[in-house]
């Protein structure tokens, strides 16, 4: 039912309610067998045992079992217990992170249990929220969180905080009026209470109309059960190289097979040789590379206030190509400050942010002293005395008590040299009208310590010019005509232009021994003395880090539920909109299906007054399109569209709960410009990730095709399997995990984000990895000829050599990986952690070939010294080939 277009007696009636003595207890009995409890539901939980054999499903984990099978037949014990190890990590590591993950509805519930006066059998009791029931009758003052959706029956200058629910940085204000809309947007529900919401002032009584997943904050928890978390990018490509690694597997296992039955040899030899050759082709230790190179990303991404919930969304980051932002916390401070002051046809600025009472006025650019100004002074003065909030200084920080838009009239006053606690010693508060939603004012009548009295009003500056005759003009006040109503519209106009909310102050002196008891006689023929332009104003660092996404290819959307002229205004300052940049209201987004509005979402930079269900579409658009969509929010609010976008952003201070539980990244600092840092260093993750792919799959192919060259050409085995095993251990461990620690290119935030579709081969790496491969293949085998033809008795020692030359070739190959484009385009030492991991690596392989009491485990003999150059020769030459003929191919 829309209850917000019923009047009291139909809303009572339809609840079958009174609202004089509320409910009696077996009507309560009743309805709470007929609506349930008034708490929110959790979806169909899965055991944990459940959740954690889940994790099994993955395809390369069942690549790694077969790795593993495949190990213990051949006896390689020890290779097969590292990848069970290597998949129970990964399994305990995505268990723990679903379980975090599911945390977000207990938060939710959490949020939404206060404790409530209901009146019930004719007396007001205290009850948890979750005994409510709808028809109950409620009331709640400032400071109470309302325990369930409610009809606003009386409001005593009732103003309520939604921004959790809608995203609207202002207390709205409630009446007991009926709106007759049947369209309007929660935010726009000026005579309803919602679950979960905080009261800022006043107070009010409200008649239950909804409980449970029935409330507004219910059908949050409700898209939030519903929405599905996305695969990431990352792990779409890894699925897709473990198929292309299996497929090579059986292909080289059929391959050698076929060639070595065709020559004449065994079949159960060249199976396990062929089994052998398929072990070598899956990187087993690639998991926990990518695990270890995640983790040391998120071990930066601390240190950048960025904390990171799920893994694998720090890549996700990488190629984020849309960031939905919302504005209230995210984009702006959530902190309401004054930045303009009109009176008299002069304008003067503010500056400072936030609650800190530092800052200065300014006039046309020069500075003033506010004190020399006596319209300033009196605008300021007034402002603070018809007021009720108070900052206060705790831990050396400035806090707001009370309502955030009186906070804002308060600093502004402190900024001029003024303070509340003084001026109450000069004037008494003798009376006061407070401000209620039909008037839009409120008043309070002042007397000063000569004994004037003075009646001061604050409120809607369309109100306040209606109720005023005369307006200040310098040091005089002037009739109010057509000419002043103007000039008044144009200054409002103008504040409104640049994003500002305008609040007027008029005031009249009356005799001192006027007892004005009704505010119609207070409120009428006043002095109209000015304006005050108040604003969220924009986090200050949030322009430049917009600005540099854009470079980067990254559009920045706002999602609010703020009013168009706001959100646009804003917008436009931080560089998210311009002139061309279409805005789209809550209420056209209701009438579009997510098909319609993917055809013009790529053109939205706004999207103002909107749902919880209007983000989810707006986030699912952008998906369809085929965006990578990070979200970012604070509130309840968020979380559906948090959790469905490819990597959920939450704020780390001012975030709720079920923000953060929802979210893949939580910004510590709240600061959107964190998420540039993030992405930078999710952008380098990637590709660290694709340099040790690259590094393990040029290396391995190298191996693979050493022995299938010396099958083709009738040679013995150049490597036992030890030495196979050795080499893997060796080379695929410190310097690929060296490689996730090298730092971003000077251009990565210089590029558009890869397409979400980008195989992991793209880009030329599958050449790489071929090209590279078969020299360092050929390399060997060669090393391995003169070797063995030098001294065809010592096949030990033609072995050692060839098992020396493919170390050396991938260490050396290491150092290319580190760039797109050759081994000379960077600086070797820049990253010191891998030359400390070739050295270590190095160290490992001299010591099984020159320790006697190893040397009989690997199958090695000492090289003799001459036979190094050799060996550190054609070493060098898959690298340094390929860098000669991209050094040819720059200079042409």
């Amino acid at each position: 039912m829309n209850y917000h277009e019923m009047n009291e007696r139909q809303v009572e009636e339809a609840l079958n309610t009174d609202f004089s003595a509320g409910l009696s207890d077996e009507d309560v009995g009743k309805r709470v067998k007929q609506f349930g409890s008034n708490e929110l539901e959790e979806g169909e939980k899965q055991s944990a045992l459940l959740l954690f054999f889940n994790q099994f499903k993955d395809f390369m984990v069942l690549v790694l079992l077969a790795a593993t099978l495949i190990s213990g037949l051949l006896g390689e014990y020890i290779d097969a217990i590292a990848i069970i190890a290597i998949i129970i990590l990964n399994s305990f590591l995505g268990f723990y992170q679903e379980r975090r993950a599911e945390k977000s509805l207990s938060a939710l519930k959490e949020l939404s249990q206060p404790q409530v006066q209901v009146l019930r059998n004719g007396t007001w009791e205290k009850v948890l929220s979750k005994e409510l029931v709808p028809g109950d009758v409620i009331k709640f003052s400032s400071g109470d969180r309302i325990g369930a959706d409610v009809r606003i029956i009386e409001s005593r200058s009732l103003e309520v905080e939604e921004s959790a629910l809608t995203g609207e940085s202002v207390p709205v204000q409630k009446m007991t009026e009926t709106i007759n809309n049947p369209n309007l947007t929660l935010g726009d529900m000026e005579n309803m209470g919602f679950m979960g919401t905080m009261v800022s002032r006043g107070s009010g009584i409200g008649v239950v109309i909804a409980t449970g997943m029935k409330t507004a904050m219910g059908q949050i928890a409700d898209l939030l059960q519903n929405a599905e978390s996305q695969i990431t990018p990352l792990q779409r490509r890894l699925e897709q190289l473990g198929k292309i690694l299996i497929v090579t597997a059986l292909a080289l296992t059929v391959l050698v097979v076929g060639i070595g039955v065709l020559q004449g040899n065994d079949l159960y030899t060249m199976v396990l040789a062929g089994v052998s050759l398929a072990v070598a082709a899956i990187p087993e230790g690639l998991p926990a590379i990518v695990t270890i190179a995640l983790s040391l990303g998120v071990q930066k991404m601390i240190r950048k206030n960025a904390v990171v919930r799920k893994l694998p969304a720090v890549e996700t980051l990488g190629c984020a190509s849309v960031i939905c932002s919302d504005k209230t916390g995210t984009l702006t401070q959530n902190k309401m400050t004054v930045t303009k002051v009109w009176s008299s046809g002069r304008t003067w600025s503010v500056d400072g942010t936030g609650y800190e009472p530092q800052g200065k006025y300014y006039e046309n650019d020069q500075a003033i002293d506010p004190k020399n100004e006596k319209v300033l002074q009196q605008l300021l003065t007034f402002g603070m005395l018809c007021n009720h909030a108070e900052i206060e200084q705790k831990s050396g920080e400035y806090v707001l008590n009370g309502d955030p838009t009186e906070g804002a009239m308060i600093v502004a006053g402190m900024k001029a040299g003024y303070t509340r606690s003084k001026l109450l010693s000069q004037f008494e508060i003798v009376n006061e009208f407070p401000f209620d939603s039909t008037r839009k004012m409120m008043s309070v009548i002042v007397k000063d310590t000569t004994g004037r009295q003075f009646v001061v009003t604050k409120g809607a500056p369309d109100v306040l010019i209606g109720q005023s005759k005369t307006i200040l003009m310098g040091n005089r006040a002037e009739n109010i005509g057509s000419r002043e109503k103007n000039t008044v519209q144009a200054a409002i106009d103008g504040l409104a232009s640049q994003a500002l909310r305008t609040i007027a102050i008029a005031y009249k002196e009356i005799s001192a021994n006027t007892i004005i008891l009704h505010e119609k006689e207070a409120e009428s023929e006043l002095v109209f003395i000015g304006l005050q332009g108040i604003i969220d104003p924009p986090r200050p660092e949030v322009k430049q880090a917009v600005r540099e996404c854009k470079e980067a290819g990254i559009k920045t959307v706002m999602i609010t539920g703020d009013h168009v002229i706001t959100a646009n205004a804003i917008a436009k300052q931080l560089g998210i909109a311009n002139s061309q940049s279409k805005v789209l209201e809550g209420k056209e987004l209701a009438n579009m299906s997510v098909q319609e509005l993917e055809d013009v979402v790529d053109h939205v930079s706004v999207f103002a007054r909107v749902s919880p269900e209007h983000k989810l579409k707006i986030v699912q658009a952008f998906q369809n399109r085929g965006h990578i969509v990070a979200m970012t929010g604070d509130g309840v609010n968020d979380a559906p569209a948090i959790k469905t976008a490819d990597i959920g952003i939450a704020m780390g201070i001012t975030g709720t709960d079920v923000a953060k539980e929802a979210s893949s990244l939580v910004l510590m600092d709240d600061n959107f410009a964190s998420i540039k840092s993030a992405i930078i260093e999710g952008r380098n993750i990637y590709e660290n990730i694709r340099k040790f792919i690259r590094y393990l799959l040029a290396s391995n192919v190298g191996e693979i095709l050493v022995m299938l060259f010396a099958m083709i050409l009738a040679l013995p085995l150049p490597l036992v399997p030890i030495q196979i095993l050795w080499v893997n251990l060796v080379t695929d461990g410190l310097p690929a995990m060296a490689l996730g620690l090298d730092r971003p290119e000077d251009n990565v935030m210089k590029r558009d984000p890869r397409s979400p579709n980008e195989g992991v081969f793209a880009r030329g790496l599958g050449w790489k990895v071929i090209s590279r491969g078969i020299l360092i293949g050929l390399s060997t085998i060669a090393a391995f000829m003169l070797a063995y033809n030098d001294n065809p008795d010592n096949l030990a020692y033609a072995q050692t050599v060839a098992f020396a030359t493919l170390v050396l070739a991938q260490l050396i190959h290491v150092f290319d990986c580190r760039s797109e484009k050759s081994i000379l385009s960077r600086n070797p030492f820049g990253n010191m952690y891998l030359v400390w991991a070739v050295l270590s690596s190095l160290l490992l392989v001299l010591v099984v070939i020159y320790v006697p009491a190893l040397q009989g485990i690997f199958h090695t003999v000492a090289i003799q010294p001459k036979d190094w150059l050799m060996i550190l020769g054609l070493a060098s030459v898959p690298t340094f080939l390929l860098a000669g003929s991209f050094l040819l191919s720059k200079s042409k």
